[in-house]
């Protein structure tokens, strides 16, 4: 699975964690994270007993922005190239390392207009199983479970490959094969 740690990730990863103890943990650290997140991750890390495999892009933070200056804005001919970097190449590299046949996500329908139109079950052109729980998810609902089981949130949560809300990410943007009926999922 994977996990970003922005606000309600501890849902997910209680839910995942309970049917599985030892999944994989997959975070794109893009190093562009608040302090308040590194600590929500290593809170959860302990808590839950995360088998966390933490992903970085080839260049810090620092040597990028000493050479490229700081985040391009989504209007930028260089934010393609930034999210690649930053996001897409280190989760290129998981799951090349991993070899999933299934990535549970925590993508929610109200995150953003193309989650909106995706299948809690699809299958993307790479043949990875993507498995999306809590899509028809509201706010209200994580909340919920989060008091539930006295779990922490993290409200100082920056992406710097959303500079606009409700943008997409680019991780979610591979291509479908096909929508998967809960009947045929393995």
């Amino acid at each position: 699975m994977t996990s970003n740690f922005r606000p309600f990730a501890a849902v997910m990863l209680h839910l995942m964690t309970r049917e599985q103890a030892d999944i994989p943990v997959v975070w794109m650290d893009s190093g562009y994270n608040t302090a308040e997140t590194y600590r929500y991750a290593e809170q959860l890390r302990q808590r839950l007993s995360l088998n966390l495999q933490v992903y970085t892009p080839r260049r810090t933070r620092a040597q990028r922005e000493a050479l490229d200056g700081p985040p391009p804005g989504r209007d930028s001919p260089r934010f393609e190239d930034f999210v690649r970097e930053i996001k897409l190449e280190p989760f290129d590299r998981a799951l090349a390392a991993l070899r999933p046949k299934r990535w549970f996500t925590g993508v929610r329908a109200q995150d953003s207009a193309e989650r909106a139109q995706m299948s809690a079950i699809s299958q993307d052109a790479r043949g990875v199983l993507k498995i999306a729980p809590l899509l028809a998810w509201t706010s209200r609902d994580l909340h919920q479970y989060l008091q539930r089981y006295d779990l922490p949130n993290n409200w100082e949560y920056v992406d710097p490959s959303k500079p606009v809300a409700n943008q997409e990410c680019g991780l979610h943007l591979t291509p479908v094969d096909a929508a998967v009926s809960r009947a045929e999922t393995p």
